[in-house]
C-alpha cells in the first residue's frame, strides 16, 4: 500500500501551560491530527534544543524533560513516553550528511517541552515513534531552511516533520495577569508581514529576517522563530491552520507546508 505524503508543520507551542490550559490552540492541534493520516513517525525541531552543529536523538526511550520552573506541580507529573526509532535517526543523519551538514547522534538527550507539549494534544496516546533534532543556532536562516529541504523526502514515507517554536515570543511583553489583554500593533504587524510573504511564496523575505518589521521586539532572541525556517523547507505550499494570541503578545499560530 502506498504511503500518504504528510505536510510539514510550524507549531507555536507557547507557554508550558498549554499542557493543562489548551485555550484555542489545543483543540486546533487535535483537529489537525484528526485530519491527517496517522504518521509512521514524527520528527521535531524544537526551539529548546539549541546546539552548534545538528544533533539527532538516537535513544530508543528518551525521558520527558520538564525544562521550566515556577509552574503548577501537575505539569511536572506529565510524561510523554513515545518510543524513539534509532534506525530512522540513523537515516536522518545520512540524509543530512548527503546534504552537506555536519550532524551527530545524541543518545542521552531528553525531550524538552517544545517537543512533547504540542503532541499531547495531537497524539495523546504517545504511540508514534518520535525523534528530536536540534536547532543549530550558528547556522544562517537559509541553512536551517535547507535542513528542512534535506528531510522533506521523509514526508513521502508518512513521516510528520514539525518545527516547534512561536510566531512571536517576547516574554517580557506579554500580559500574564490581564484577563482581557489586547494585541499590540508591533506584534500584529510582524506576524501579518510574515504571513503575507509566505502566502505569496516570498520565502526569501522571511529568511531575510533582519528586515522584518519589529523583529527584535517580537524575538529578542531568535530560537523560537528559527524553527519556522526549518518548516518552510519541508514544503512549498503554505496554509494557515490556526491563528490566535495568548496574553496579548504571544502568537499561537500553526502553519502547514505541503
Amino acid at each position: 500500500m502506498k504511503l500518504q505524503t504528510l505536510p510539514g508543520l510550524f507549531i507555536s507551542h507557547g507557554s508550558p501551560m498549554l499542557a493543562i490550559n489548551p485555550e484555542q490552540i489545543g483543540p486546533a492541534l487535535e483537529r489537525l491530527s484528526l485530519n491527517l493520516p496517522k504518521p509512521k513517525a514524527i520528527i521535531v525541531m524544537s526551539a529548546h534544543w539549541e546546539s552548534k552543529d545538528i544533533e539527532v536523538s538516537t535513544a530508543s526511550r528518551p525521558e520527558t524533560w520538564h525544562d521550566f520552573r515556577g509552574f503548577p506541580s501537575e505539569l511536572y507529573e506529565i510524561r510523554y513516553p513515545a518510543p524513539g526509532q534509532p534506525e530512522l535517526a540513523e537515516h536522518i543523519l545520512e540524509l543530512l550528511a548527503q546534504a552537506g551538514f555536519e550532524a551527530h547522534a545524541n543518545n542521552t538527550r531528553p525531550r524538552d517541552h517544545g517537543v512533547w507539549m504540542p503532541l499531547l494534544h495531537m497524539y495523546p496516546e504517545a504511540d508514534i515513534p518520535l525523534i528530536s533534532i536540534s536547532l543549530p543556532m550558528n547556522l544562517s536562516a537559509e541553512r536551517i531552511y535547507k535542513i528542512g529541504r534535506a528531510l522533506a523526502v521523509l514526508r513521502e514515507q508518512q513521516i510528520l516533520l514539525i518545527g516547534s517554536g512561536s510566531i512571536t515570543h517576547n516574554l517580557r511583553e506579554i500580559e500574564w495577569q490581564n484577563p482581557k489583554p489586547t494585541t499590540p500593533e508591533w506584534c500584529s504587524v510582524f506576524r501579518n508581514y510574515v504571513v503575507a510573504k509566505l502566502q505569496h511564496h516570498d520565502f526569501d523575505a522571511v529568511l531575510d529576517w533582519q528586515e522584518i518589521p519589529y523583529v527584535m521586539r517580537n524575538h529578542p532572541t531568535l530560537e523560537h522563530f528559527a524553527p519556522l525556517f526549518f518548516a518552510m523547507g519541508t514544503g512549498n505550499r503554505f496554509n494557515i491552520v490556526h491563528h490566535s494570541y495568548s496574553m496579548g503578545a504571544l502568537g499561537r499560530d500553526i502553519y502547514r507546508f505541503d
